[in-house]
């Protein structure tokens, strides 16, 4: 019994040992892993700077009332194009015309009461001539001659502001652009205390703005005084490129206390019409002359809590972890600063299987797109 027993655990010992010897033996027989690598090319790549930016009409217009009325007809659809002194509201006239028949009224009894003091001051001075007349007498003519004058200059200035009063009963946009809605509803009473009724916008060109810090400013002073101007270039919400390139025309000539920052203004022709006013952007500056620099696929870029870091492979298909400097993207591909040569074969897929100093198996990746510089 006891010699069974000593058999059955010999034989469970050989078969532990052979399974633990399996595994071994499969990972000193296995093939080392396949990746695909891709050489670090040279490219060239302008240098950007991003900034977030705001869209703003170069003439924007919010239409008031400049006198009390009930409110018309409206002459345009919410959205309209309109064209400089187009009638856009209406406010009921009748009033102001009234206004303006009685000042014409009293102009013309004021020019009638000129004239008879004209005839006046001129009859006593013919008299005084003939000294059948007296001067006191003369000199009253002379003065109700110089009050007739007052009165009908009095009589015309009051005319004017009546006939102003009544020219603000159209109003009209005061320039070329779009039209908002409109905020108040005809037959309305409004007033010059009533807000704004719509407001108008100027579509092309656009301009854009956009906070600069002084550092950022003072390296572009630099670059702007040994080369060409920066390009300027938009972002739109849905991460495209906006076509047109725009032009620098404006710096502020004061510093945001709070940011330290001054605002920069970009002009955009717009005409495609699509940038709005208020419309956020970012904002893209870049070198005209781009500088050619090593770059490798994004996909090929690993990062940890040391930093960005890739897997190179040399001659003897041996993996290497080299830390590197990562720059700017384009195209799916990153710029490499430093860390790396041109040349390089650089693991491009299958990473997450291998470690430095392992034997792979490499084979090269399709040719990357170029990026545009």
């Amino acid at each position: 019994m006891c010699e069974r027993r000593r058999r059955t655990a010999a034989i469970v010992a050989a078969c532990l040992l052979a399974f633990a010897a399996a595994p071994v033996a499969g990972q000193q027989g296995a093939p080392p892993p396949a990746v695909l690598v891709q050489p670090a090319e040279l490219a060239p790549i302008a240098d950007q700077s991003e900034f977030i930016g705001r869209a703003a009409a170069v003439d924007k217009v919010e239409l008031r009332a400049r006198v009390k009325g009930f409110l018309g007809p409206r002459k345009f659809s919410d959205g309209d194009i309109v064209k400089k002194d187009q009638v856009v509201f209406t406010i009921e006239p009748e009033t102001y015309q009234a206004a303006v028949d009685q000042k014409a009224a009293q102009r013309d009894a004021a020019i009638a009461a000129l004239t008879n003091a004209d005839l006046q001051y001129n009859r006593a001075a013919e008299l005084l001539r003939t000294n059948t007349g007296t001067v006191a007498v003369r000199d009253q003519r002379l003065s109700e001659q110089l009050q007739a004058k007052a009165q009908l200059e009095d009589a015309k200035a009051q005319l004017r502001d009546a006939e102003i009063q009544l020219s603000y009963t159209e109003i009209k946009s005061p320039i070329d652009g779009r039209i908002g809605r409109a905020a108040v509803s005809p037959g309305n009473l409004v007033s010059p205390d009533s807000g704004v009724l719509a407001t108008v916008a100027s579509e092309t060109p656009i301009r854009v703005l956009f906070p600069v810090t002084q550092r950022e400013l003072l390296e572009a002073k630099r670059d702007a005084s040994i080369g060409d101007p920066p390009a300027v270039r938009l972002k739109l919400a849905d991460g495209s490129l906006y076509q047109e390139k725009g032009k620098l025309d404006f710096i502020d000539i004061t510093v945001d206390p709070k940011t330290d920052g001054q605002i920069v203004r970009a002009t955009f022709e717009n005409k495609d019409n699509l940038l709005t006013d208020g419309q956020t952007v970012r904002v893209i500056l870049e070198e005209n002359k781009p500088k050619t620099v090593i770059v490798v696929p994004q996909q090929a870029i690993a990062l940890d809590q040391t930093g960005p870091y890739l897997f190179t492979v040399d001659d003897k298909n041996v993996v290497h972890l080299q830390r590197v400097k990562t720059g700017i993207g384009r195209s799916g591909m990153l710029v490499i600063s430093e860390g790396l040569k041109a040349g390089d074969k650089v693991v491009v897929q299958g990473q997450q299987r291998i470690r430095d100093g392992m034997t792979v198996a490499p084979s090269v990746a399709t040719p990357p797109v170029k990026p545009k510089p």
